[in-house]
Formats: structure tokens, C-alpha cells, sequence
């Protein structure tokens, strides 16, 4: 099985205070679906890392080790950068605090699970996040093109680095514990957790926008949520077979196109996407 080298990116992404929230003009509940996840995710990463942390506790094989530690690094990466975009998030739609301080306090129980419950949850939420990157990706155009280059930047690029960091809690979890229910529940639980935490930050946004009551942007963000399911079952079911392993999910090819073309960059240039190009190739303006 393939395994992508992991890198950790520091990368400063820039949002100015001027940037629409709605940063798809065409697309204001796919813009708000968007948003509702990343205002989750500066309280699943710091999750992960801690529940990964742990477990290197029981961990001696070096690769693994490396791997990890890779992981976290990504991972807190992702993070600060999703954290400085929902801060002005949060300038345009304040009563999203309330919103992270629920989602914060589910991180905050979770934690006092059992290691085996939080690396099947950390397993199965970066299991579901392959499927997601594959319709990101096969879907690009549609999804992006004519977007804000910064925010289709910032979600492209996590995506491309879930793909590479895609094994690391799956291994720790069949290392430390292995066995198939818990990491199936792991997925369903996790995936349908985020799903629920993003809801309740877009249902926020599309109330202040007056968009939740309209009964045509409430059938544009069915036929989103459906699309999303559509296109990320099949990933989900695959990775219900025991012998599944992420590692040998094949990666999209534009994925390895935007590694490539970031190494080429010049030290201190961000790596924003020409959304203007209806392909959105994996090349920067």
C-alpha cells in the first residue's frame, strides 16, 4: 500500500476584513454549508491532536511515530487558519459563539471517553473526509470557479492535506486496539457528528440572511446536502469493508498537481487558486 509523504505547510492565508461571507455569488447556501464546517474545526483539530498525542503514548515503531507527528502538525495548521477566517465569520454573524461554545463542550465530553472511543471517532471523521475530498475535487468547477480565491484556497488546500495525512489514525486505531465495530461506529459517529455541528453554524448564518424561511434556499440546500451524500456514499460504504485501508484509496490526480505546483512556490507566496478559470486548475494566480 502507497503512502503519501506527509508535509506540514505553515501557511499564513489572508482574509481581508472586507471578505463576503457569501464568497460564492452564485451559491449563497453552499457558501453557508462551507462555513458551518469551518466553524467546527478549530475544535476537532485540537480533538485530534490531543486523542493522536495520547496515543503515541503506546507507540514505538518510528514511521508511525513520524506520521504522526506530521498529522498534528497539519492539523494545527488548519486550525489557526480556520480560526482566523471564522473570525470574520463571527464579525458578520456574532451569534455564531454561541455556536462554538456548544460545539466546544461536545469536544470538551468527548474527551473524557475512552482513548479506544476517541481514535475510533479520530479514524472515522478522517476516514469520511476521503469521500469529501473526492467530490470537492471531481466537482470543482461547479463548487468553485467564480469563488473567492482566498476561502476555495484555504478548503482545497485542507483537502489536499487530509488526503495525505488520510492513514495516520486509521493505523494508530488497528494498532492499539484493531477490530471492526468500533471503528465502523467510529465513522458513522463521527461523520454524522460533524454533520450535525456544521448545521447548527450555517442555520445560524442563513436565519441572519433571512434564507432558512425561504422555501426555495431551503430546496437549493436539500439539493446540496443530497449531492453531498450522493457523491461521499460510496466513499463511506467502501471503507465499511473490513479489509478497507485508506492507503489504498487511490488519490486524486489534481491532489498530486497542487503538491507539485506548491513546491515550486517562492518562500513567503501563498498558494491561491485561479478561481477565475472555470477548471480551477491546481496551479496559483
Amino acid at each position: 500500500m502507497a503512502k503519501q509523504q506527509i508535509t506540514v505547510r505553515r501557511i499564513p492565508f489572508e482574509f481581508g476584513e472586507g471578505l463576503d461571507p457569501i464568497w460564492h455569488k452564485a451559491r449563497h447556501e453552499w457558501s453557508h454549508m462551507v462555513n458551518g464546517a469551518s466553524v467546527a474545526m478549530p475544535y476537532l483539530e485540537p480533538f485530534l491532536i490531543r486523542t493522536v498525542r495520547e496515543a503515541l503514548g503506546s507507540v514505538t515503531a518510528l514511521q508511525m511515530i513520524e506520521d504522526a507527528s506530521a498529522f498534528m502538525g497539519q492539523q494545527g495548521a488548519h486550525e489557526r487558519n480556520h480560526r482566523r477566517y471564522n473570525d470574520i465569520l463571527k464579525s458578520h454573524y456574532p451569534e455564531l459563539a454561541e455556536v462554538e461554545t456548544a460545539i466546544e463542550a461536545d469536544y470538551e465530553r468527548f474527551q473524557k471517553r475512552s482513548l479506544q472511543w476517541r481514535l475510533a471517532y479520530a479514524a472515522g471523521i478522517e476516514t469520511m473526509t476521503i469521500g469529501l475530498t473526492e467530490w470537492l475535487i471531481d466537482s470543482r468547477e461547479d463548487l468553485f470557479a467564480g469563488a473567492d480565491p482566498s476561502v476555495a484556497s484555504l478548503v482545497l488546500w485542507h483537502m489536499v492535506e487530509e488526503t495525505e495525512h488520510k492513514h495516520v489514525a486509521h493505523d494508530l486505531y488497528m494498532h492499539m486496539y484493531g477490530g471492526y465495530w468500533a471503528r465502523a461506529w467510529g465513522l458513522l459517529r463521527g461523520s454524522w457528528h460533524f454533520a450535525l455541528s456544521s448545521r447548527k453554524a450555517y442555520r445560524v448564518m442563513l436565519k441572519r440572511d433571512g434564507k432558512w424561511s425561504d422555501w426555495r434556499s431551503r430546496l437549493r440546500l436539500y439539493t446540496m446536502i443530497a449531492r453531498f451524500f450522493a457523491k461521499t456514499a460510496p466513499a463511506l460504504l467502501r471503507s465499511l469493508s473490513p479489509n478497507y485501508h485508506p492507503a489504498n484509496v487511490p488519490d486524486p490526480d489534481w491532489v498530486k498537481r497542487w503538491s507539485k505546483a506548491y513546491d515550486t512556490l517562492e518562500r513567503g507566496q501563498l498558494p491561491l487558486l485561479d478561481t477565475k478559470k472555470r477548471d480551477v486548475p491546481a496551479q496559483f494566480a
